[in-house]
């Protein structure tokens, strides 16, 4: 419960940001990635504010030896780039050019009363179940050879 309260307010402000730059309508996102056409910079500069915020984030992580509301970082400390990653990278760009949501402005969008982000969160939900049940199965326990 202690962290609870943390994520919810972290949530909130993340969402308010999205629904205030509007990018959780995904015409301006589609608009965005839509660079021979009629480009919308908007997302860009969305992106570059975030960057602030963020690179002060590593530069006082490097001073604190714990984070304030846990016992330790979760930080990946892989740099391979692997087939999974990119593959995931891929589905993840592609998708969201074809929607016009990722999860974030999906889960952000439920609240305004429409069907598609609703619709792209069940189908993102059922993808996650799908990928648990493939990728994520604890693998055979190895048989004894009787004899």
């Amino acid at each position: 419960m202690r962290g609870f309260i943390p994520a919810l307010a972290v949530g909130i402000l993340f969402g308010a940001g999205l629904a205030l730059s509007d990018m959780i309508n995904p015409a301006r996102v589609q608009a965005f990635l839509d660079v021979a056409g009629d480009w919308d910079p908007t997302l860009a500069f969305v992106m570059a504010a975030a960057v602030v915020p963020s690179a002060i984030a590593y530069v006082i992580r490097r001073r604190l030896s714990r984070p304030l509301l846990a016992d330790r970082f979760a930080i990946p400390e892989s740099r391979i780039l692997d087939r999974p990653l990119l593959g995931g990278a891929a589905l993840f760009g592609i998708g969201w050019g074809l929607a016009g949501f990722c999860p974030g402005p999906a889960l952000a969008g439920l609240v305004l009363g429409i069907w598609q982000p609703w619709l792209f969160v069940a189908a993102m939900l059922a993808g996650m179940a799908v990928h648990r049940l493939i990728f994520d199965r604890p693998a055979a326990a190895p048989r004894k050879l009787e004899g």
